[in-house]
């Protein structure tokens, strides 16, 4: 799949076999091989920086400012990738306008446990916070016994949105820790009527994320579904990489945010202009239907 990060082979030189005649040496050299590979998991985690207990061990605790500045992408970053790898556009339907105070509503249906749900939330965090501002918002990884385990993303549970220019509802239905006494993971936040009557309508297989703009548009699933492009990493390593806009990471999730950032600026009459005036905004919104 598109953007798969792959390790490539360790090399090693073949030892002579004059060395390895000597039954002690070679006892002596595997004790030694022993110890450097278990220095370097030590070191490393087992998974490089990203390995799931040290990845876990953030769940539920606020996001670092540090990384939330990292998620302003730069004009010219963002320039550059466009929409980037993200394949999944918006598909117009046809419903009486979706808003809260005269404010067009982005309605974001997920889940902790999800993977594609973890890769679509940075997307999301990284467009809407161009429109508006977040508190409460908190690390949190996708399952540790699902599909793509322990991916690096955010909850939208606890968290707030505030904005001038749009208003933003988000439930995350389950956790992210599978319960073997019920056979799934326990309930997180529940939809209302209204909600549960949008996403049967547009949505009769249940699948997630589901995302709403306004009733304009839908997005069933990921602007790109492959939660590999997170592996082994943990979220500063993902925020730096997303200022280069050659790495697979910034293709993905900033391409992704790019494609979100146009379909916001076509539901809310292109405001501010900061935003939606840029030439490469403008250009992926001319795709929309």
């Amino acid at each position: 799949m598109e953007g798969t990060i792959e390790q490539q082979p360790q090399q090693t030189s073949k030892p002579k076999p004059s060395i390895f005649s000597n039954k002690k040496v070679l006892y002596g050299a595997i004790v030694v091989i022993i110890l450097i590979v278990v220095a370097a998991l030590v070191l490393t985690g087992g998974r490089g920086s990203g390995s799931a207990s040290q990845l876990t061990q953030f769940d539920g605790k606020a996001v670092s400012q540090a990384v939330l500045s990292q998620l302003a992408i730069p004009g010219n970053v963002s320039s550059t990738i466009r929409a980037g790898f993200a394949t999944n556009f918006p598909t117009k339907v046809s419903a009486p306008p979706l808003s809260i105070n005269g404010k067009p509503e982005i309605l974001y249906i997920g889940a902790e446990y999800c993977p594609f749900c973890a890769v679509h939330r940075w997307a999301l965090v990284i467009a809407l916070m161009r429109f508006g501002t977040f508190t409460g918002l908190n690390y949190m990884t996708s399952s540790a016994t699902d599909s793509y385990p322990n991916t690096p993303t955010f909850t939208f549970a606890n968290s707030a949105y505030s904005s001038p220019y749009i208003s933003f509802v988000s439930r995350e239905l389950t956790t992210n820790l599978f319960n073997s006494s019920i056979g799934g993971y326990p309930t997180l936040q529940q939809l209302n009527a209204s909600q549960q009557a949008i996403f049967s309508k547009f949505n009769s297989g249940g699948s997630i994320p589901f995302t709403d703009y306004a009733n304009e548009s839908i997005q069933v699933g990921s602007n790109f579904a492959d939660p590999t492009v997170l592996d082994n990493m943990n979220w500063s390593e993902i925020a730096n990489l997303l200022q280069n806009p050659s790495s697979t990471q910034a293709q993905a999730l900033v391409g992704s945010a790019n494609l979100m950032t146009a379909q916001i600026c076509k539901i809310d009459n292109n405001t501010p202009q900061s935003v939606c005036g840029q030439s490469y905004i403008s250009s992926i919104e001319s795709q929309l239907s």
